[in-house]
């Protein structure tokens, strides 16, 4: 199950991040996602509620059960969040930091695991407790220079780049060394979600599957 799933995380290249997003909106959100050529979704963990929760639970237990995207559980930051995410059919887990126990835990489930890092001691740390993919966040940050400069050393271990990334700057990212890149707000939007304009985010998915081209 793991190896299937890093290869769709390889081959798909984008994630789709949803936060907070409420669980009316999942469905058409979804199917905009689809329409745009991106198949790997992330709905992360809202810790400040039992009953958030339980709605980011839900939400993997509707994609999952949807059959069409790879789905996956982000901001997971303990063993129990990552049980919850197994059971609710998350197929990756990911962290906003590197934590050897969620990684462990993670694979020991046959999951996925893409903790995040910043510096190269992180990223080879995560790696070396078992991560599939090293989250490198905030990427918008860092720049593209700054992982190529990474990668150099470090070819061997696959990135994904998260944190600001637009159509414009993806591109340059993937050319630095990625393997994939997380995408939240800038085409996962809020404003577009609350006002039903589906049809905008799927003209943005297709803009982003369009710059990888570039």
């Amino acid at each position: 199950m793991r190896r299937k799933t890093l290869e769709g995380l390889l081959s798909g290249k984008l994630i789709a991040i949803l936060r907070g997003i409420g669980p009316e909106y999942i469905s058409d959100l979804a199917q905009a996602l689809h329409e745009g050529g991106i198949s790997c979704i992330e709905m992360t963990f809202d810790q400040s509620s039992p009953e958030k929760e339980a709605e980011t639970m839900a939400g993997i237990r509707t994609l999952a059960a949807d059959g069409r995207f790879l789905v996956g559980a982000g901001t997971v930051l303990t063993l129990a969040q990552v049980h919850k995410a197994a059971d609710a059919g998350a197929a990756y887990i990911i962290s906003p930091n590197m934590d050897e126990d969620v990684i462990r835990e993670t694979r020991r489930l046959e999951l996925c695991s893409m903790p995040g890092a910043l510096t190269p001691t992180e990223i080879v740390r995560a790696h070396q407790a078992g991560a599939d993919i090293v989250k490198l966040f905030p990427a918008a940050q860092l720049g593209a220079e700054y992982i190529k400069a990474v990668k150099a050393p470090l070819s061997h271990i696959p990135l994904a780049a998260v944190g600001g990334v637009t159509p414009l700057n993806l591109a340059s990212f993937f050319r630095a060394g990625v393997s994939g890149a997380g995408l939240g707000g800038n085409l996962v939007s809020r404003a577009l979600i609350k006002e039903q304009r589906f049809d905008e985010i799927t003209k943005l998915a297709r803009e982003y599957r369009s710059a990888l081209s570039d």
